[in-house]
Order: C-alpha cells, then sequence, then structure tokens
C-alpha cells in the first residue's frame, strides 16, 4: 500500500471516528462563505448607503470565527495525533520514516479538511441565498433565486480555511518529524500539568476563583465600559481558577460526606468526571468562556433587534416633523411637501405646556420613565380627534369638565389607577379615560414624551406652546431621495439662525423602517453569526472528547458488568456521568450571562423592552436557541457512546 492509497484510507476512516468534527468545519465553512457572500454582495450594499458599514463589521466578525474555528482545528488536530501517536510511532518502528509519518498524518488531515470546506461552499450558497431572501425582505424588495458562486467569497473561505489548516497542519508536521519513537508512542498518556500543585493551593483557589466570578458578574452590569472591561477579566480569572481547581473539590467534599461516595452510583460518576477535569481544566475554562461569549452575543443580538424595531414602530405616521420655533413650522417644510410628496391626510398643530409637573411626578414614582420635557404635555381634544381619524384609530369622546390620557401601552396600567384632576388655565378636569395605541411619543417634539394629556379645547387658550407639529399620512412612502431634501431645508435653516445642529425632529415612517433594516444587518446578523460558530466550536470539542473515551467506557463497563453491575443501573450512571460533563462548562455561563442580558435589556429608555422583547423573555430565548444547538451535541455524543458501550 502506498503512502497515498494509506493517507486516503486513514483520511476516511478519521472522517468516520469524528463525524462530529467533520459536520462541524462543514457548518463553519458554510458559515464564513454565506456572510462573505454578503459583504462582496454588490446587491445588498446598494440598498442603503449605511449598508458600506456591512463588509466591515462581517470582516471582523469573521476574523474572529477564523480565530475560533483555527483553535478547533489546531485543537482537534493534535487530540488526534495524541489519540493516533501509537499507530504513528508503530509506523515508524517498522521503518517508515518520520518525514514519511509526518506527511501521511498532513495529508490525510488536509484531505478530510478539503472535502469539508468543498461542501461547505455548496451548502454555504444556499445559506448565503437565505440570507440574501432575509435582507431584501426587510427592504421590502422582491427576492429571485440565483444559485451563482461569488468569486470573492470563495477565494476568501479558500484563503481562511488554508491558512487554518495549513497552519494546524504544519505544526503537527514539525512536532511528528522532531519526535523520538518512545515520546511518540506514550504520547496519549500525557495528561494537562496541574497548575496547582498542592490540594490545599487548589482549594484557596477555587473559593477565591467564586469570589472573582462574583465580583465580575456584578461589574459587568454597571454598564460602564471600564467597569464592564474590569469585570470580563475578574470572569475569566473565575473561569480558569474554578476548572484548575475544581477537580480537587469532589474528592474532599466527599472525604467529609463517606456515606454519599459509595450512594447508587456516585462513586464511578464523579471518580469518572474528576479524572476527566484533571485533564482537561484548561480547555474546559476556555469552553466555558466561549459559552458565555455566546449567550452574551445572542442577547446583544435580541437587545439590538428589539431597539431597532421599536425605533420603526414608535411613529405611525408616514412624515412628523416637529419643531420648538415660536412661528411654527417652517414654510420651507410645507411647500416642498406639498410641490413634491402628495398627502391622503395632514394636519399642524400644537402640543401646549402644562401648568405643572403632576402627572409626570407620579409616573416616575410608580415606574422606570425618562423626562424629556420640564412639564406635562396638552393637546387639544380636536386636534386628537383629527389625529385618530387620521390613523384609522377608532373616535373617543371626551365629556366636558374631563380629560382623557394617551399613553405608551406599558404606562396603561398605571394611568389607569390615576384619579387625580388637574389644572388647566385655571380649569380643574376629571380624569376620563386611557387610550394606548401608538401615537408618536419617544423623543422630543412629539406627541408628548410617552404621555400626553388631550383636554377641552378652550382650556389652553391661555397655555402657552411647547413645541409645534405637522404629520401627515402619504399617498407614497417618503422615499430617502425626499426626506434628504427635507433635511436640506431644515440645514439650510439652521445654517440662517445659526444653530448649527438637529433642532427641528424630522421623521419619516418609510426611512426608519429602512434603518432599521439596515442596523439589523450591520449588527444583529454578525452577533448571530459569532453566537452560532462559538457554539459549534465549544460543543464540538467537548463532543469529540466524550466520544474518544468510548473504548474506555465500554472496558470499564464491561469490568462492572463482571463485577454484578446490572445494564440499568450502567445506563443510569452513563446518563448522569455525560450530564454533568456537558452541565459543568454550561452552569458558569449562565449565571453570568443571563443576569447581563437582563441588565442590558433594563437599561434602554422606558416602554421598549415590553411584551417579546421584554428582557426575562429574552434572557429565556437566548438560552432556548443555545440549549437547542447544544442539544443536539449532547444527543449525538449520549447516542454514540451509548452505542459503543452499552449496546455494542
Amino acid at each position: 500500500m502506498t503512502l497515498s492509497e494509506l493517507s486516503l484510507r486513514n483520511a476516511k476512516r478519521q472522517a468516520r471516528d469524528y463525524l462530529v468534527y467533520f459536520v462541524t468545519i462543514i457548518m463553519a465553512a458554510a458559515l464564513i462563505y454565506a456572510f462573505s457572500g454578503l459583504a462582496f454582495s454588490e446587491e445588498i450594499e446598494t440598498l442603503a448607503k449605511t449598508m458600506e458599514m456591512l463588509p466591515v463589521t462581517i470582516g471582523f466578525a469573521s476574523i474572529a470565527v477564523a480565530c475560533i474555528i483555527g483553535w478547533l482545528v489546531s485543537y482537534t488536530t493534535n487530540f488526534m495525533m495524541n489519540r493516533r501517536s501509537r499507530e504513528l510511532g508503530t509506523y515508524i518502528l517498522i521503518g517508515i520514516e518520520n518525514r514519511q509519518v509526518a506527511k501521511l498524518f498532513f495529508l490525510e488531515n488536509l484531505a478530510v479538511g478539503g472535502c469539508a470546506m468543498a461542501v461547505g461552499i455548496l451548502i454555504g450558497n444556499l445559506m448565503f441565498q437565505a440570507l440574501r431572501a432575509i435582507l431584501m425582505a426587510m427592504f421590502g424588495i422582491t427576492y429571485t433565486f440565483s444559485f451563482a458562486f461569488s468569486v470573492k467569497s470563495v477565494a476568501a473561505t479558500l484563503a481562511c480555511f488554508g491558512f487554518i489548516y495549513l497552519f494546524a497542519q504544519l505544526k503537527s508536521r514539525r512536532r511528528i518529524r522532531t519526535m523520538k519513537i518512545r515520546d511518540l508512542i506514550y504520547l496519549d498518556r500525557q495528561n494537562e500539568e496541574a497548575v496547582f500543585q498542592t490540594n490545599g493551593k487548589r482549594r484557596r483557589i477555587f473559593i477565591a476563583s467564586i469570589v472573582f466570578g462574583v465580583i465580575g458578574t456584578f461589574f459587568l452590569i454597571l454598564g460602564d465600559w471600564l467597569f464592564a472591561m474590569f469585570g470580563a477579566v475578574c470572569v475569566i480569572v473565575f473561569l480558569y481558577g474554578f476548572f484548575l481547581s475544581f477537580a480537587s473539590g469532589v474528592p474532599a467534599f466527599f472525604d467529609r460526606r463517606p456515606e454519599k461516595k459509595y450512594r447508587g452510583q456516585t462513586l464511578l460518576v464523579f471518580r469518572t468526571l474528576t479524572a476527566k477535569l484533571a485533564t482537561m481544566g484548561v480547555v474546559m475554562a476556555t469552553i466555558s468562556l466561549l459559552f458565555t461569549a455566546t449567550l452574551i452575543a445572542e442577547g446583544s443580538g435580541q437587545v439590538f433587534h428589539a431597539l431597532f424595531q421599536n425605533r420603526a414602530a414608535w411613529n405611525c405616521f408616514d412624515l412628523l416633523i416637529g419643531t420648538e420655533d415660536e412661528g411654527g413650522i417652517d414654510a420651507g417644510y410645507l411647500d416642498y411637501i406639498e410641490k413634491e410628496i402628495p398627502v391622503k391626510g395632514e394636519l399642524a398643530y400644537a402640543v401646549y405646556r402644562g401648568d405643572n409637573l403632576q402627572v409626570t411626578e407620579y409616573i416616575e414614582k410608580n415606574t422606570k420613565y425618562y423626562r424629556y420635557y420640564d412639564c406635562d404635555g396638552l393637546m387639544r381634544y380636536s386636534d386628537y380627534r383629527a389625529l385618530r381619524a387620521m390613523l384609522g384609530y377608532p373616535e373617543v369622546a371626551l365629556v366636558q369638565g374631563q380629560y382623557l390620557i394617551h399613553c405608551k401601552h406599558y404606562l396603561g396600567d398605571i394611568m389607569e389607577a390615576y384619579t387625580q384632576p388637574v389644572t388647566v388655565g385655571g380649569n380643574t378636569l376629571a380624569p376620563g379615560g386611557v387610550c394606548t395605541e401608538i401615537f408618536a411619543q419617544d423623543g422630543w417634539d412629539v406627541n408628548g414624551a410617552g404621555f400626553i394629556l388631550v383636554v377641552p379645547d378652550e382650556a389652553v387658550e391661555n397655555s402657552a406652546v411647547r413645541h409645534h407639529m405637522y404629520v401627515a399620512m402619504t399617498e407614497q412612502p417618503v422615499s430617502e431621495e425626499e426626506f434628504a431634501a427635507l433635511e436640506a431645508i431644515r440645514d439650510e435653516k439652521n445654517r440662517k439662525s445659526g444653530q448649527y445642529y438637529d433642532y427641528d425632529n424630522l421623521c419619516a415612517k418609510s426611512v426608519e423602517e429602512k434603518g432599521v433594516a439596515v442596523q439589523t444587518a450591520v449588527i444583529v446578523l454578525p452577533l448571530y453569526y459569532l453566537a452560532l460558530a462559538l457554539t459549534m466550536t465549544a460543543a464540538t470539542i467537548l463532543t469529540i472528547q466524550q466520544l474518544a473515551e468510548t473504548e474506555r467506557y465500554r472496558r470499564q463497563f464491561a469490568l462492572l458488568g463482571k463485577l454484578g453491575a446490572d445494564r440499568r443501573e450502567l445506563a443510569g450512571a452513563l446518563k448522569w456521568q455525560l450530564a454533568i460533563y456537558y452541565a459543568m462548562p454550561a452552569v458558569p455561563p449562565i449565571l453570568i450571562g443571563i443576569p447581563f442580558i437582563i441588565n442590558l435589556g433594563n437599561s434602554v429608555e422606558a416602554g421598549v423592552m415590553v411584551g417579546m422583547s421584554h428582557p426575562a423573555v429574552i434572557a429565556g430565548t437566548a438560552l432556548g436557541l443555545f440549549f437547542l444547538i447544544y442539544l443536539v451535541y449532547i444527543l449525538l455524543a449520549y447516542t454514540g457512546v451509548r452505542r459503543g458501550t452499552l449496546d455494542g
């Protein structure tokens, strides 16, 4: 058998034995190709000028993913070399030179990587089409399927994986060529060197790492970037300290509680677990760190997505202009709209200043609220009726001597409970009802900061105007060119008045929706991309480690069977063993990531993170997405190990 034939045979066996690794490399290549396709797609880039940032963010995310996949390939190549060291050493013993064995190992791994990359590019093209369809739907553009390979994307994928594989394989090739036969044959017996040599020291490190974990999590959720960086360092110290010292804590626990040691399969499960952790503490800490980054990336992506979606939803009018100019809406805007933008309905009106902050202070005492105005906002009932008719909302009656409250949905319950009268221009008005439809109530110079009081027209005759507004429903969505023209009018107005900042509030619903699509593509998609790569990489390494132990488990369980252990007990021990093994690196990320996600969601403006966007829902969704992928790997490991031990 020639060297090439031997390499091909070993490559086939390697792909079979490490199927999980092979599939993960395929998916990694597919992800890199698909997102490279977005970065290089001229069609996508022309959708909006700010999409120029997409190649940049995709580039940074791809570099991060390449580093992660590079670690996976390097680790797995080294792991396979250790597992097969006796086989490789035997080749040298029978007369094959070191350089030929090194070449053999290099070629077979290169064959596996090449096949995985080829399949990954094919699947990546389909993934690119799916991403392309999603993005075009977000921009309201009709999608047409076109299965064509991007030369730039293929080149980027080949370059990325070529560098990763060549680096890992050349490193292994150099090791084989320089190793002695004895070192190579006994390489699989070498374990991770203990960082902390004594049990007492390990226990102190274990306690200290827990303290660092609590401190790090606390600083991560403070919101300040400097504190967050310090918190991240503490979390890293915690994870590595925890996993490097954990193995010594289990024997100490059972030494103090000997009655628990021999209960059921406890001794078997924890003896095997601590032996495993003692040899791969650094790897488990790294995997746990990757899982923490996964949850944070997934949760942050969902928070940003909810924030962007709310930005598009808050303005129910096709066009809105707000100004604090005493003269009202500038004639330049109105002249341009009359000439260039066909409207179905329009209204210019004023939002008035309340006599005090009575309702604002009530809200601040009862819920989270950001105060924009230095007074309660007031609106004439006639204007309110016209606006509701324009939006297609049902008519609401206002009884003489009463006032209505129109507020954001999250304020509805506490406003229903508000029974105090208000005084407007010397008139005392009683509560008359609460409405919570979307009504453009976010930000400056809109229909109230989260709420507005609707009062009889005559009540505000002597009230001061806080700001003027113009809203319209248009025949066609306002185009980017039309909105840019309105912005130019504002800029010219500012230039003449000497105010070089955005004094007037201009909003077009269509432009906001397109901005949400851009921000989702530039920020949210790369975060999900990164999270998926992190999860697959970490879970693959855990699964490869377990599948590689199948033969040892088979011998161990066979011996236990001869000693009297029945099949049901062994099956239960295997389940517990795998459950604890996979839970170990996942529990710390949950304890760190979930508080971070909830705090991030609560840090945005009040009323945004509600309903399905509530921080607790987002945290649960992020956890669900993570475990959806993680469970696939757990089931693969359990099925493979059980088939090779109990069912074999």
